[in-house]
Parts: structure tokens; C-alpha cells; sequence
């Protein structure tokens, strides 16, 4: 069993305490706050004794009863900020524009004030707004590692609404049985509109898996390491394959890919791709001809197919086809 003991200046000694609650008041900022703080009482004389971890303590409870009586943004949201996006502090800091050091003093106990409480509490109860926060400052961190990381985070977050598995191997199974002649270049396109299309019309992802902004279209790195041998040939793996697996939903997606997008080569379909800002905002400053492993971010995949659900007045997957003539026609 611990004992505690701190020097009671009362005993002139060090002495066991015990450590009682009690109501506590406290001023900030000209203002009085009731509180349910601790107090360390000497076990010879009764007296208060000063314990500066129970001192940190009451204070910690003082600001916890501020912050919630004037709507700022508790310490433990905070704290979960860096957590929760995969985020140092200092390049936390440097994403929003802030001075270096500002989001480690708000770690570190400061009170922000209220606009930065705003924008801290938005950012810890909105992924979305943060995955764009980290878009448009991701030049701001210095570091492509810091923004993959985060991003990364980010994607499972605004990406992934549900907990079943990725179903991108039955997209798979189903686009080389239905499609013929598909090269590695298109079931790549037509697993990423698969991807699109679906979050357009049903509010969330079909896979898991990220795809990656490389010199010839979006790529599903897995997928292009299984199906690389094939180089520019058909994939010659047919496979018998069962709609009763399918939902509803994803049947009507894959169908309409399959019909409209897949009659295309993968050159064409690459060259559409090219013309479409996920791919263009992942590659950003890039060369056309320089590698890349960017990850075309999940969130810009689903803003970017839900304006075109609405700018072709799409009403179920079958509308996937005037998308589809209309990028033709314009080649």
C-alpha cells in the first residue's frame, strides 16, 4: 500500500495526509467559479498540507469549470487532437497558421481564446473540415511524411462509414468476368469510378484501400502488383461469377460501370481521369512523367463524384452514362 507523505508546516515534519474533496472556489479573469477540488490534511494535526500535484490538480479543475461555463474547448479534446488526425503539435500549428509553439501551450494547460476555441472544436468534431484544412496547408508542413501520415488518418476517418470488409477483390471478380479484354490500365479506372460512383450515390466508400496518384491514372498499388506481369495484355483469368453476392446498390454501380466506362480502352479511360481534379490535386506540382506514391485522397474522390452526380442531374447509377459520353466527346 502507498503512503503519502509531504511536509506539514504545522508538525515541522514530514507526515502521512490523507486527501479529502471538497468545494473550492477560484477567480479567473476577475470572475469566481465554484469547483470540486482536493485538499491534503496532515494525519497528526488536521492541518492543510501543500502537495503541488494536488495544487495542478485543482487548478486543472478550476479551468475545466471555466472552459465549460464559457463554452472553450476542453483540455482532453485537445489532447485527442494530435491522436485522433496521426498530427504533431508543431506542425499542427503550422497547418493552421498559427505560431510554432501555440498548439503545445493549449496542451500544456493555456486557456486558447475564443476564436481559437472555435476552430479547435470544429476541427477535433469535423474530419471533413480538416481534411481540407490539411489540403490547403499541406505546403505549410515542411514534410511529405507529416501530411502522408495525417492524410492517412484522415481517409479512415471521412472514408470508411461502416465496419465490413473492402469488397474491391469481389470488384475485382466481378469486372473480369464481365468485361472483356480488360487490361491492368482499366480495371484500375474502372475500380476507381467504382470507388466514386459508389460514394456519389450511397454516401460511402466501397473499399478500404487508398489509391495513389501515379503517372498513368489512379492505381490501387495491391491490385497493380497482382495483375503487373500482364503488362498492356488482356488479364486472361476469367472467373465464373454470382450476382446473388452483390447488394442492390453495388450491383447497380458495377453494371453501369461495367456498360459505360469499361467499353472504353484504358488509355481513354486514363486520359479521362487526367482531366479530373482528384488525380490533378494528388499529383500537384509533379511532372507528368515523374513517379509518384500520393495518395488521392478518399475525401477529394467523394466531393469530386458527388458534384458530378449533381452536375449531370444523375438520379441512379444508370445516369453514369451521360458522364461517360460527355468525357468522350471532349477528347
Amino acid at each position: 500500500m502507498t503512503v503519502n507523505t509531504a511536509f506539514c508546516e504545522e508538525c515541522r515534519d514530514d507526515t502521512e495526509y490523507e486527501i479529502i474533496e471538497k468545494e473550492m472556489t477560484g477567480t479567473v479573469k476577475g470572475k469566481v467559479y465554484h469547483y470540486t477540488g482536493r485538499e491534503a490534511k496532515c494525519m497528526r494535526c488536521s492541518c492543510s498540507i501543500f502537495v503541488p500535484e494536488i495544487t495542478d490538480d485543482n487548478l486543472k479543475a478550476l479551468y475545466d469549470v471555466y472552459r465549460k461555463e464559457n463554452g472553450i474547448v476542453p483540455l482532453d479534446i485537445i489532447l485527442q487532437i494530435t491522436k485522433k488526425y496521426a498530427i504533431g503539435k508543431r506542425p499542427l500549428s503550422l497547418l493552421l497558421g498559427w505560431g510554432e509553439q501555440t498548439f503545445s501551450r493549449f496542451c500544456d494547460g493555456d486557456v486558447p481564446s475564443r476564436q481559437y476555441s472555435e476552430m479547435l472544436t470544429k476541427i477535433y468534431e469535423d474530419p471533413y473540415f480538416y481534411a481540407k484544412l490539411l489540403e490547403d496547408g499541406r505546403k505549410q508542413l515542411k514534410s511529405d511524411a507529416a501530411y502522408e501520415k495525417s492524410r492517412k488518418a484522415v481517409d479512415r476517418l471521412v472514408g470508411i462509414r461502416d465496419n465490413r470488409e473492402s469488397r474491391i477483390d469481389v470488384a475485382i471478380q466481378y469486372l473480369l468476368s464481365s468485361c472483356e479484354d480488360i487490361t491492368p490500365l482499366a480495371l484500375q479506372k474502372a475500380l476507381y469510378y467504382i470507388q466514386g460512383f459508389y460514394y456519389a450515390f450511397y454516401d460511402k466508400f466501397l473499399f478500404a484501400e487508398n489509391c495513389e496518384a501515379w503517372v498513368h491514372g489512379p492505381v490501387y498499388r495491391e491490385v497493380y502488383l497482382r495483375y503487373r506481369d500482364y503488362r498492356f495484355d488482356s488479364i486472361s483469368q476469367f472467373m465464373p461469377f454470382d450476382n446473388a453476392i452483390l447488394t442492390e446498390d453495388e450491383k447497380a454501380v458495377f453494371e453501369s460501370v461495367s456498360d459505360n466506362l469499361c467499353c472504353y480502352s484504358g488509355k481513354v479511360l486514363e486520359r479521362f481521369t487526367h482531366s479530373e481534379s482528384p488525380w490533378i490535386e494528388a499529383r500537384g506540382d509533379l511532372l507528368p512523367d515523374i513517379p509518384s506514391n500520393r495518395i488521392i485522397s478518399m475525401d477529394s474522390i467523394g466531393r469530386f463524384f458527388k458534384e458530378v452526380k449533381n452536375r449531370y442531374n444523375m438520379l441512379d447509377p444508370k445516369d453514369i452514362r451521360a458522364y461517360a459520353a460527355d468525357m468522350f466527346s471532349k477528347m
